[in-house]
């Protein structure tokens, strides 16, 4: 078997995890092991097959891992030759049979880039401080079950950004992007540092008072972590990822300026 680490850009996909009518990023990867000769066109999925997580619809993913039973010439350059630019497997290395890149996972860390150019970062760190630590997140979560967690939660700020990072072993369903939504709010002065006290405490939050998802664009996976595993970068891999996602960045910061030279032109 053998693990991969995976970068794309989230945008253009319904998610990670393949729906049947709609483009995501595993059926990316699967249509490329199928054009490959290595996914059999009867089978569901890989030998093996497990990811570390399953992004939402246009969130971004650094190191999402997958494995699965691979022959020994399918390295992140051979994998790379049929998946859209969009997606770039960039190291990799070989797991014993029984590994599983969910369960064996010890940490998944996201980082969120949160526009708040108002923000007080003083108010921002204390709202991570609170929030810090092991709590039932059932206010900030739509599952119900398996909602306490135990969060290591940053802030820093990036001229109009805050830039967020959330690291645990495991998430409940759109926590992190909840979270977002509370340490900018808080920061803004939009939400009372008090309101933490409220979302952490055991009664149901409903209507208003409920705390929505922060958009998926700014939410990033950037690590997940594995301690008894050593990924082989692949260079060429590496440098033509870097080189596809720097194009992007270039492309979408001229939209934007675009956008703001429009918006400044009217009245």
């Amino acid at each position: 078997m053998r693990a991969f680490r995976v970068a794309y850009d989230g945008r253009p996909y319904h998610g990670f995890q393949r729906q049947p009518t709609v483009p995501t990023v595993e059926g990316a990867l699967f249509d490329a092991l199928g054009d490959l000769g290595v996914l059999d066109a009867a089978a569901d999925k890989p030998s093996g097959y497990a990811a570390a997580g399953r992004t939402d619809r246009r969130v971004s993913a650094v190191a999402q891992t997958v494995a699965f039973d691979v022959p020994d010439w399918l390295v992140p350059r051979a994998l790379n030759s049929e998946l859209p630019e969009s997606v770039r497997a960039w190291a990799h290395t070989d797991v014993s049979p029984g590994f599983h890149a969910t369960h064996d996972a010890v940490s998944r860390t996201y980082t969120y880039h949160l526009h708040a150019p108002a923000a007080e970062v003083g108010r921002a760190r204390e709202a991570c401080s609170q929030l810090a630590g092991e709590h039932d997140f059932h206010n900030l979560t739509t599952d119900d079950r398996n909602t306490v967690r135990a969060l290591d939660v940053r802030v820093e700020p990036d001229g109009e950004f805050l830039v967020l990072t959330v690291r645990a072993g495991g998430f409940s369903r759109n926590l992190v992007r909840r979270v977002g939504t509370l340490v900018r709010g808080v920061a803004v002065g939009a939400a009372s540092v008090e309101t933490i006290d409220r979302v952490l405490a055991p009664e149901p939050l409903d209507g208003p008072e409920g705390v929505g998802p922060a958009p998926a664009e700014g939410l990033i996976l950037t690590d997940v972590e594995y301690p008894e595993l050593d990924f082989e970068v692949d260079e060429a891999a590496a440098a033509s990822a870097r080189q596809v996602f720097e194009g992007k960045r270039v492309a979408a910061a001229t939209a934007a300026r675009a956008a703001g030279e429009v918006g400044g032109r009217i009245g």
